[in-house]
């Protein structure tokens, strides 16, 4: 169901030239993670959301009506919540495998096992609400993603629908820490978007393929992943890498 969300997410950031939205994220919600492990909070799910969903509305709101623009303040922000992260972990932590926890919370888990059942059923209700976004704002997203002027002239609330975009990306990103690390979630979210871009050309089959690609490479990954004792986080990506690579050939014989 992450995968599903990330690859609907995708197709509108990589139409929209915010690839790079989702990496920065997924590093506040690293910083976020780390000073909720640092204060001992059981459940901190709700806090990195928090946190992130907050810094995206920000980010978003602010964007180049600020002295330093958006991407700008994005690779600020990225950098800085890496290093205060980190910082914290280091310098409080009371665990015995520091880069144990460090290089979870970077790469993902290194078995799926290891989520709790509280995260799987927060994951599922989220999973359920960002589709069921995408599905009843779909002709708004159509439009804002390929010419926002002409949305805004039609009557539509552009900033709105903008910042509801921050806050699926968020949770998205959150959703899948647990699963990839907050140094994967990116190409989760970009490679399926990128590889139905090769085959397809409208956006409803770009965005149907790229939700059946990334189901198909999540279930893949994770079945290699148990069979070969890697990473689940990893092998998933680079499933996605290899599937990508036969999209490319594919839209050049094609085209």
């Amino acid at each position: 169901m992450i995968a599903m969300c990330s690859s609907l997410l995708g197709v509108i950031l990589v139409l929209k030239n915010f690839s790079f939205i989702g990496d920065g994220l997924s590093h506040v919600a690293f910083g976020a993670m780390a000073a909720a492990s640092v204060m001992n909070i059981n459940n901190d799910m709700p806090v990195v959301l928090g946190v992130t969903v907050l810094c995206a509305v920000l980010l978003l709101r602010t964007g180049n009506k600020s002295s330093i623009k958006g991407d700008a303040s994005l690779a600020m922000l990225s950098g800085g919540s890496l290093a205060v992260g980190y910082m914290l972990m280091n310098i409080f932590s009371t665990s015995a495998n520091l880069s144990g926890d460090v290089c979870t919370t970077l790469f993902g888990s290194v078995s799926i096992l290891t989520l709790e059942p509280s995260e799987v059923w927060l994951s599922v209700i989220l999973s359920i609400s960002v589709m069921g976004i995408f599905a009843f704002f779909y002709n708004k997203i159509f439009a804002i993603t390929f010419d926002e002027e002409f949305a805004q002239v039609s009557g539509l609330n552009v900033e709105r629908c903008n910042v509801i975009t921050a806050l699926i990306v968020a949770v998205v990103i959150v959703l899948a820490m647990k699963l990839v690390g907050s140094l994967l979630i990116s190409a989760l979210v970009i490679f399926p978007a990128l590889s139905a871009m090769r085959v397809f050309k409208s956006f409803k089959s770009v965005a149907i393929c790229s939700l059946i690609f990334s189901t198909v490479c999540a279930l893949a990954g994770m079945i290699i992943s148990i069979l070969a004792g890697t990473p689940v986080g990893s092998t998933i990506v680079i499933t996605d890498m290899a599937a990508f690579g036969i999209f490319y050939f594919a839209g050049k014989v094609l085209a």
